[in-house]
C-alpha cells in the first residue's frame, strides 16, 4: 500500500523549495510533476528539494526528480537535493545521479551554498 505523498512548497530568496514526505512512486509522481510548473523560480535561483521525509522511492520517483532537474536547468535555475535518505543516495550513487545533483544536509546548507556561487 502507498503511503500518501505529502509536497509542501515555499520560496525563498534563493528560490523554491519542495518538501516531500511520504512515497515517491508511480502513484504519487503527478502530483509533483503538476507542481513544477507552478513554481516561482527564476533565473540564476535554486529549486531545493528537501527528501528528508521520504519513506519510499521506486524509478519513477527518481524519474519525477530527473524532471525537476530539468525543469530548473530550463529556466536557467539550478537545483539541489537536501536531507537525501540513504536509501536514495545509494540509488543515485549506484546509477551515477549523484554527479547530477548537488546535496547539503539542509535547506539551509544549500541556500549558503547557493549564495555564495550567486555573489
Amino acid at each position: 500500500m502507498t503511503e500518501q505523498l505529502t509536497l509542501h512548497a515555499r520560496a525563498t530568496p534563493a528560490g523554491a523549495v519542495i518538501e516531500l514526505a511520504g512515497d515517491l512512486d508511480h502513484h504519487t509522481v503527478p502530483e509533483v510533476r503538476a507542481a513544477l510548473p507552478g513554481l516561482d523560480l527564476g533565473e540564476g535561483q535554486q529549486l531545493t528539494l528537501d527528501l528528508g521525509g521520504l519513506t519510499f522511492c521506486d524509478s519513477s520517483g527518481i524519474t519525477v526528480l530527473i524532471a525537476a532537474r530539468n525543469h530548473a536547468l530550463a529556466t536557467n535555475a539550478t537545483i539541489a537535493l537536501v536531507s537525501v535518505p540513504d536509501r536514495v543516495s545509494r540509488i543515485f550513487r549506484l546509477v551515477g545521479l549523484d554527479q547530477a545533483f548537488p546535496t547539503h544536509l539542509t535547506a539551509q546548507d544549500a541556500e549558503a551554498a547557493w549564495r555564495a556561487t550567486a555573489d
